[in-house]
Formats: C-alpha cells, structure tokens, sequence
C-alpha cells in the first residue's frame, strides 16, 4: 500500500511551506511529481523555486519543458508521471487518479479555502477506506507541522 500524507496548510501559504517539504524529499533520495490544476499557477510556482531562499535554489521543471522526463521535481497538469516519481504531491485540490502508483502520495490543502477542506476530507476518506496508512499533519502557530493522526 501506498503511505499518504496530508498536509493542512493553517499558517503559511503553499509557496513557503512546499519548497521545504520537496527539499526533504530530495534529501531522501526520492525523485517527485507535483500535481496541480491551473497553469498559471504552475508557472508561478515554477518561478518562486527557483527565487525562493538567496542561498539555494530548488532543481525542478516542468512538464510541458524539454527534458521534462529527468528532473528530479516535475510540477505537472497531467496524471502522468513524466519523470517516473515515486512520490507525488496533488495541491489546489487536484486529485490522484486510481489506483495510487507512488510510494508516498503527500495532498497539500489550504485550510482557509472550503473547496480544497472538502476535497482533503473526502480523499482522506476514500484512501482509508481503501486500506492506505494515512499521516496528518497540520501547522501550529509558528508553522511547524505537527502529526495529528
């Protein structure tokens, strides 16, 4: 069975949490697929991984790139994994399609957007009902994670 994780977003905003979670996944080694819906909003996170801290930069593409097949992050409009991740994050309410052929899938919500709460809730329901070990985890007020359940 696949681990998954969902992170709820309560402190911060997606593009401060998500590099730090995807640099802990290339630290392990792990190759990764990130999922979204829109396609400015892919280009705008393309940009922020490359600006987002002076000292360091996140190695990623994209997949309408060239070479997108060998990046170790791939942000993606598609399902499919064009970079043979085994890990794959689905954030702004984008969702996997059946069934899970990741390692670790990993579901980023915001907690003040209710569209993208109730699609967390009802993922988080479907994959236990399949039988999958979820993890949640959620910010305090200094925007750490803290495991819940």
């Amino acid at each position: 069975m696949t681990d998954v994780l969902f992170y709820h977003l309560t402190e911060t905003k997606l593009e401060d949490a998500l590099p730090a979670l995807l640099e802990k996944c290339l630290e392990r080694g792990w190759t990764v697929g990130v999922e979204m819906r829109d396609a400015d909003r892919r280009e705008k996170l393309d940009q922020h991984l490359w600006t987002y801290r002076d000292d360091s930069f996140l190695p990623h593409g994209t997949d309408d790139a060239e070479m997108a097949e060998s990046q170790p992050v791939l942000l993606s409009l598609s399902s499919g994994n064009g970079n043979q991740a085994t890990v794959r994050f689905y954030i702004d309410g984008a969702v996997p399609e059946l069934p899970l052929l990741y390692e670790r899938v990993v579901f980023v919500f915001d907690g003040h957007d209710q569209s993208e709460l109730e699609t967390a809730r009802g993922e988080w329901k479907r994959l236990k009902g399949e039988g999958h070990a979820l993890t949640y985890w959620q910010q305090n007020n200094q925007g750490r994670w803290e495991k819940k359940a």
